[in-house]
């Protein structure tokens, strides 16, 4: 298992600035939450880490690959990254079946 490590600030068109941090254990099973108020930063944070926003300034990597430094001016794709990001709320329609919600984005 590799450790996973970002510092990013995200910062938002005359909007708000959302700094986070983390450092996750390279050993060993582990559990990682992010907790705080609405409206904090939690989501924008996940979404710099999956790489669909890329913050202003910061760093991200894990183990020894790098998936984003402002600095060096690298940022790895999302499909680049081995990881995903799923939503609590997902955005079906809940008037359609399964077959019709594939069907629909197709």
């Amino acid at each position: 298992m590799s450790e996973l490590t970002a510092d990013v600030t995200m910062r938002y068109r005359h909007g708000p600035s959302i700094s986070a941090a983390l450092t996750s254990p390279a050993q060993g099973f582990y559990v990682t939450t992010l907790l705080g108020a609405s409206g904090c930063g939690k989501t924008t944070f996940l979404r710099c880490l999956a790489g669909l926003e890329r913050p202003a300034v910061g760093r991200i990597q894990f183990g020894a690959e790098t998936w984003f430094d402002a600095e060096r001016r690298i940022h790895l794709p999302p499909q680049g990254r081995g990881v995903g990001l799923l939503f609590q709320d997902y955005a079906l329609f809940p008037h359609l079946t399964v077959a019709e919600n594939i069907a629909f984005g197709l």
